[in-house]
């Protein structure tokens, strides 16, 4: 009761200092956007249920077709709720580059599909279809939301990794006015990729990445992720390095606080994004041991002249 009355005094005299609170387009645009990741977990829930009632079923499907969900998929589950024709002709339903694989399709079509198992299909994909016909809708409304900031997202689209949905997400949690989080580094705790703050008598010791907002940090790390595999990317060598050091987890975290602070910079200034380039951490490691050996030679009374090397 006596911290609340102080708080409570405190907030009159303007003393504590509001929280972030983003204008109301940009609330609207977070509340698409999480409402679409929630539908995305739920389809993803509902095709994982598909699959475990195909394999009950004894239908290995997911073995030799790579997108079980895909138009070749759909149209063999379909086939397969109606029962009226063999598994040769079901695996003939293929299109494309699964058409090379007739054989072991018609032997993964071959199961035990009862009536009961039927029911259960045709039940998940109508929940499959609606759910998919739900973000499509609000595809479309994020879109119209999100044509304000276009010129946000096309710069943010210029981050390695950062594709139209990530920057969609990135713009919807945090808005354009950098100038509530007053820096990078107060942004990245308030994301949650930054390392914890824990210290015992005296003692600086280590601990995971601090809570935060977790729509935002999974958009980040999966842009890390995708980051990591782009050639000639700085990203890519960072995470390499880190990987070796750190372990993924932890390497993908770093790359995401890169990518925050690199995002802050952007919006703050509006300024492109420079890529670096894959070979820029061996420059500096050169740049570094150069310097570094000039000094201890400095030191010692030699005077040094740096001339390079012809080809």
């Amino acid at each position: 009761m006596k911290d609340a009355e102080w708080i409570a005094d405190l907030v009159r005299h303007g003393l504590i200092k509001p929280s972030f609170v983003p204008p109301p387009a940009i609330r609207e645009l977070r509340d698409l956007v999480r409402l679409r990741r929630s539908l995305s977990g739920a389809l993803a829930t509902e095709r994982n249920r598909t699959l475990k009632l195909l394999e009950t079923a004894n239908i290995k499907l997911a073995s030799i077709a790579a997108d079980v969900f895909g138009v070749s998929g759909l149209a063999m589950l379909r086939a397969l709720v109606e029962n009226t024709v063999s598994p040769e002709a079901m695996a003939n339903l293929a299109k494309g580059r699964l058409r090379r694989k007739l054989q072991p399709l018609a032997r993964a079509l071959t199961g035990r599909l009862t009536e009961h198992h039927r029911y259960l299909l045709a039940f998940h994909l109508r929940r499959l279809a609606a759910i998919e016909a739900d973000i499509n809708e609000l595809d479309a409304r994020i879109e119209e939301n999100i044509r304000p900031f276009h010129a946000q997202r096309a710069l943010l689209r210029r981050i390695p990794g950062v594709d139209d949905r990530i920057a969609t997400t990135i713009i919807a949690e945090i808005g354009i006015d950098m100038s509530v989080f007053d820096n990078a580094a107060r942004l990245a705790a308030w994301a949650g990729i930054c390392p914890g703050n824990y210290e015992s008598a005296g003692r600086q010791k280590k601990n995971k990445a601090r809570r935060g907002n977790v729509h935002l940090k999974t958009a980040l790390v999966t842009a890390a992720i995708s980051a990591a595999r782009q050639k000639g990317s700085y990203y890519k060598d960072k995470y390499r390095r880190l990987k070796a050091r750190r372990g993924p987890g932890r390497a993908a975290v770093a790359i995401a606080h890169k990518i925050l602070i690199a995002v802050y910079n952007m919006l703050a200034t509006s300024t492109p994004f420079r890529e670096l380039g894959e070979n820029f951490l061996d420059q500096q490691a050169r740049k570094r041991t150069v310097a570094n050996l000039v000094r201890r030679l400095t030191i010692l009374g030699y005077g040094v002249t740096l001339c390079p090397r012809p080809a």
